[in-house]
Formats: structure tokens, sequence, C-alpha cells
């Protein structure tokens, strides 16, 4: 399968997510909630935006299965350090699609990725 007309984009925020988690040094004292914000607004959710606009725009883009772990591994990277952000060690398991679909539904990655990682924990349950 050839590249699609997305690739560029996708290694170029796949590569700042995986240099932003190689070079993060973690926070003196968490929460850092700003700096975690920085990473979903910049990171995660450009890297969501590109999925929507492969599945969802006027034509259908077929991302090929490189892209496709491309994006995979940047979402992933992107959690982490907002994770990270906020003290917490774990490695997050989040599908493209699954970042997506929240996304679509909450209109905020914020909303989004505290969705995807109960960080910070939701008040009032």
């Amino acid at each position: 399968m050839t590249a699609s007309q997305y690739a560029q984009r996708i290694a170029d925020l796949a590569g700042r997510a995986r240099e932003e988690r190689e070079s993060f040094e973690p926070p003196a004292s968490p929460p850092a909630e700003e700096r975690g914000l920085e990473y979903l607004r910049k990171g995660l959710g450009p890297t969501i935006a590109v999925y929507l606009r492969a599945r969802t725009g006027d034509e259908h883009v077929r991302l090929s299965e490189v892209e496709l772990s491309m994006l995979q591994a940047a979402v992933n990277d992107w959690v982490a350090l907002y994770l990270r952000c906020h003290g917490s060690p774990r490695d997050p398991d989040v599908t493209v699609r699954e970042a997506a679909e929240l996304l679509v539904e909450t209109h905020n990655v914020r909303d989004t990725a505290q969705l995807l990682t109960d960080v910070p924990p939701r008040t009032g349950r």
C-alpha cells in the first residue's frame, strides 16, 4: 500500500511525540497541569485530528499500516507525557480510534485525556 496524503504530517507528529517522550524531565512537584495541557493541545489533539480528517473528510483516505502504527504510537506517547506531568508512571494503551471517538463525543482534548486515563480523578462520583 502506498503512503497517504497524510504520511508526512503523521511522521512529523509521531517523531515529535517520540522526541518529547525521550527528552521528558519530570516536574519537580506534580501535577504540572499547564505543561500537561500543552502536550494535549499541541500533540494529542493534532494527532487525533489527522486521523479524523482521514476517516471523515470529503474522501475516505485509507491509511497504511505504517501510518496507523505511527498514529497509535504518537497517541500513546502524548498520553504518557500527560500522565507524567501528573506524576503517573503508567504507560497507556490507548487506540487512536478510541481517542478519536472520545474527542468527537467531548469536543475537548482535556476531557478526552481525563476519560482515557482517569487523571485527574473525577470528583462527585
